[in-house]
């Protein structure tokens, strides 16, 4: 007889919370998850906070959960992977450069995505605890996509995602919200996250883009960090239409 195959407990604990997270479209809690799954509180909440590290899941401001960025990723797989398979060295590029994560956002079906995010042990990427689909107007990323939409699609975004105060720095009053120019510079200094400074500049494609890096606050207004980003940005744009050529 053939020996049974060995299955890993937890990778299938782990798919089974992915499932019962999917079918919750109302954003289960985690006691919740706990319960559909059959799993202890404890356990859950492990796998909860590893599958929200990787991306493939995104805890939201009300302590629930939906699915994330990865999965629109895998979703993506093709054209779009090849491209941003051809931007990684600009993106590492960048993180060398300004010593911080780098990020890659695109728009996607009326959100905003993340695509790819570049890190290291040096330069680790920040916790994306409240999913970037939702903090459009909170982010560099966000309001630097937002900025290049046309006003119908950014006024459907907005009164889709509600400009929740994530903190006491975020703006919620969308007539104070300031976007950039698509060749400008979008910033966020501590608006997403207490103490993280944030700059993200557009990136050209099908869809709007950006590309964005977590710099230290006082890096913000130095000439050579904007420099960077923004050739950076143009470095992945030609990066993008190379990759969807091939």
């Amino acid at each position: 007889m053939e020996a049974r195959p060995t299955l890993i407990q937890s990778v299938q604990r782990a798919l089974h919370l992915l499932e019962v997270v999917a079918e919750h479209d109302g954003r289960p809690r985690a006691k919740e998850v706990a319960r559909a799954a059959g799993l202890p509180l404890a356990t859950t909440y492990h796998l909860l906070r590893t599958c929200t590290h990787e991306g493939w899941l995104q805890r939201l401001d009300d302590g629930s959960y939906a699915l994330g960025h990865r999965f629109d990723l895998v979703r993506g797989r093709g054209t779009a992977a090849r491209g941003v398979a051809h931007a990684r060295p600009a993106l590492e590029w960048l993180r060398d450069e300004l010593g911080g994560a780098v990020y890659l956002a695109r728009w996607v079906d009326g959100e905003i995505v993340v695509a790819e995010i570049v890190d290291s042990a040096r330069a680790p990427r920040i916790d994306l605890w409240v999913g970037i689909h939702d903090a459009g107007h909170a982010t560099a990323l966000g309001k630097c996509i937002l900025g290049q939409l046309p006003a119908v699609d950014r006024e459907d975004y907005l009164a889709r995602h509600p400009l929740h105060a994530l903190t006491p720095r975020t703006v919620v009053d969308r007539r104070r919200l300031r976007l950039p120019a698509p060749e400008d510079v979008a910033r966020d200094e501590g608006e997403y996250a207490v103490g993280i400074s944030c700059l993200a500049a557009a990136v050209a494609g099908q869809e709007a883009g950006a590309v964005g890096v977590v710099v230290p606050p006082s890096a913000v207004d130095r000439p050579g960090t904007r420099r960077a980003v923004l050739d950076a940005a143009r470095r992945v744009s030609r990066a993008l239409v190379l990759g969807s050529a091939s």
